[in-house]
């Protein structure tokens, strides 16, 4: 089996289920880094701080902090990957339906809460 079972009673918010990186097997959340590493890095960082060059200027969110995940909603997030950002007309991310699939993008997120710092 691909991913762990999640229990019933996992979180839905607007219909997008939340993963947490507990929940994926060792090969799936070995996949959703090194997406993560291709992919997201050279603007969110290695460790999701948003630090680098391009975050900078992109004004990335630092997702090793508490705060910033406890004013994450799932659906937002799924969004924007998929879908891309803009903000005042500017691309703050595009998106990446053409690359991910829907799975790789929920894998992805949780792994990016494995840099949430306490």
């Amino acid at each position: 089996m691909k991913y762990i079972a999640m229990i019933a009673a996992a979180a839905f918010c607007g219909g997008i289920a939340t993963v947490n990186a507990a929940e994926l097997d060792a090969a799936a959340l070995k996949k959703a880094k090194a997406v993560y590493d291709k992919e997201c890095a050279k603007c969110h960082g290695k460790e999701g701080k948003g630090d680098t060059k391009m975050g900078k200027k992109l004004e990335c969110k630092d997702y090793s902090k508490a705060e910033v995940w406890a004013k994450y909603k799932a659906d937002e997030g799924f969004k924007h990957v998929k879908e891309g950002m803009k903000v005042d007309g500017k691309t703050k991310m595009k998106a990446f339906s053409s690359k991910l699939k829907d799975q790789e993008i929920k894998d992805v997120i949780a792994y990016m809460k494995t840099f949430k710092k306490n």
